[in-house]
């Protein structure tokens, strides 16, 4: 790790201000900019702390929605209770994302801005071919080791899979992020590798995460996180699956359905073909078996990584089976 100056920001603008600067990372909780510093892949010339802004940590709420602080905590999101209540999937989605430890001291903003795990992206030292590291380089993972690589949005110059949880459930539910001057859907903001791998987020330099805007609804009210992984704790999935479900007067009927995916695809992936598919038809196995295969259409496989095309319709198809009550 090399030498770097260190900022501790008074202000947001002047955090934005010195953040623009070349050579510049921002660091808040630490547990991404620390791993990338440590792996070898970020070496910053100045580090801005701002840990220490007033108000961006913030959770409020009203009839629209609930809006989050960027420097707000993973674990205080998770269990604070208009998040359990109103949004389900995202308090869950929070819950079994990472290490109890992790949780309580990484924060929103810096979760959405975390980077790929791909072993081959994380191991320069010994693979030196990696697009997101050096455009143009080659993809070591292509022909490699692809168990738990992406088999959506992907291309032949990267296949490393998104590894948030949190961001799954904020694409399912339209959330909205505030990079102060302006907003951005969160589906927009994650970016698929297409030609250029090392852009990942539709982030500007100078600009930082404010808050995040949730907006109500029914869809999210009844909502599950639903992961899958190799093992219960401390590890990433390969597959999740945020939905959630609005039903008719009926208890039939499915009025709205929010369907996105995790643990599969280079960035989190919203599955609105299952959602048209299932929209004004009645809850049954048969019907969301056959939607929830909607889910992986264009899926690429590059071998070892197969398995996920099976998995994810699975745990589409037995999320909305919960929320219907059928399981």
């Amino acid at each position: 790790m090399k030498e770097f100056s260190y900022l501790r920001a008074s202000s947001a603008d002047q955090a934005r201000e010195a953040a623009a600067r070349q050579g510049a990372m921002v660091i808040a909780g630490g547990t991404t900019l620390l791993d990338l510093a440590k792996c070898g892949i970020a070496a910053p010339e100045t580090v801005v702390d701002i840990t220490f802004l007033s108000g961006l940590d913030a959770i409020s709420s009203n009839e629209t929605g609930v809006t989050i602080g960027a420097l707000a905590k993973m674990s205080e999101v998770a269990e604070h209770r208009v998040i359990r209540e109103a949004f389900p999937a995202i308090s869950q989605s929070l819950s079994l994302a990472a290490s109890a430890q992790l949780r309580n001291m990484a924060t929103i903003g810096g979760n959405l801005l975390q980077r790929t795990r791909c072993p081959y992206f994380r191991d320069p030292a010994v693979f030196k071919a990696c697009n997101k590291r050096e455009p143009g380089s080659g993809c070591s993972a292509i022909g490699g080791m692809t168990r738990n690589h992406a088999v959506l949005g992907t291309s032949e110059h990267c296949i490393a899979v998104n590894p948030g949880d949190l961001a799954v459930a904020l694409v399912a539910f339209d959330a909205v992020i505030h990079l102060g001057a302006r907003q951005i859907a969160v589906d927009d903001f994650f970016l698929t590798p297409g030609n250029t791998p090392h852009l990942e987020h539709k982030i500007e330099r100078g600009e930082l995460i404010t808050a995040i805007f949730i907006p109500a609804s029914q869809a999210a009210r009844r909502s599950i996180y639903l992961k899958v992984r190799d093992r219960q704790s401390y590890e990433f999935a390969a597959a999740s699956a945020a939905v959630g479900l609005e039903l008719e007067e009926d208890g039939k009927t499915i009025r709205d359905l929010r369907v996105a995916l995790g643990g599969v695809a280079t960035k989190p992936w919203r599955a609105r073909a299952v959602e048209r598919a299932l929209v004004g038809k009645t809850v049954e196995p048969a019907a969301i078996a056959k939607a929830s295969v909607l889910a992986i259409e264009g899926a690429i496989d590059h071998g070892a990584n197969r398995y996920k095309i099976d998995l994810a319709p699975r745990v589409v198809a037995r999320a909305i089976e919960r929320l219907g009550g059928l399981l």
